[in-house]
């Protein structure tokens, strides 16, 4: 009853357009970044099991940085690589495109962070799978392209869905990076996160707490599908 109080107190403020837009905006660039992960994630993982690179110890080592970094430190590399006085971020503004202070930013520095969710979730499937199988889809006359989406990716998808997951709800929690890079305008590129930050430092706790409750709500059942679904493949491998 309390946390409903809370809820009702925090949305009815005035403040309360501007939590459901930086909500929506950590909802939608997580969603977005779960898709990227997917596909660029289980690339990598693919890259990583598949090939015999050199320096694929080098590759899998800078795979898990973002896990050992501050997001803070992420978030003033993006500023470096992008900024408006960079080569990189004049490039972006010449051909009318804003990356840094807008949502191509804030997706970046998800990206980054969340990609190794699904990378390491990824790699030991791709590595237990049974070789046999693609060599019957290929002596059955498959092209290879037609064996990685009837026999490879079957195999994958409980593994990617769950590192994608994970990787949402991480993505929705995320405030270092963002801060950073986000310019943290109200209605445009104020994210979730961010937002119970600067309502806590101006004293409305009531409507910091309504958007965490529901920021919360988001990452526990994204956090709850991930851990059903790898509970559901250990149950299919026994």
């Amino acid at each position: 009853m309390r946390s409903a109080r809370i809820c009702t107190s925090g949305w009815g403020s005035r403040a309360a357009p501007a939590a459901r837009d930086a909500i929506w905006l950590s909802l939608w660039t997580a969603a977005v970044v779960t898709i990227i992960n997917a596909c660029f994630g289980t690339a990598t993982a693919w890259v990583l099991q598949r090939y015999p690179l050199p320096g694929k110890r080098l590759l899998s080592t800078l795979v898990d940085v973002p896990f050992a970094i501050p997001t803070l430190v992420t978030g003033v590399m993006l500023v470096l690589l992008f900024g408006p006085t960079r080569p990189v971020g004049r490039w972006f503004e010449l051909h009318g495109v804003t990356v840094l202070f807008a949502p191509p930013a804030i997706i970046l520095a998800l990206a980054f962070i969340t990609v190794p969710f699904v990378v390491r979730a990824v790699e030991p499937v791709l590595a237990e799978l049974d070789p046999t199988e693609e060599e019957a889809a290929a002596t059955l006359g498959a092209t290879p392209l037609r064996t990685f989406w009837r026999v490879i990716i079957p195999a994958l998808t409980p593994a990617i869905a769950s590192g994608s997951l994970q990787g949402f709800a991480r993505a929705l929690a995320e405030f270092g990076s963002i801060v950073v890079v986000s310019g943290n305008i109200p209605h445009r590129t104020l994210t979730g996160a961010v937002y119970v930050f600067s309502e806590v430092e101006s004293g409305r706790p009531h409507a910091a707490a309504a958007a965490s409750l529901v920021l919360l709500a988001a990452a526990v059942l994204a956090t709850l599908g991930a851990r059903a679904i790898s509970r559901r493949t250990l149950v299919s491998d026994a």
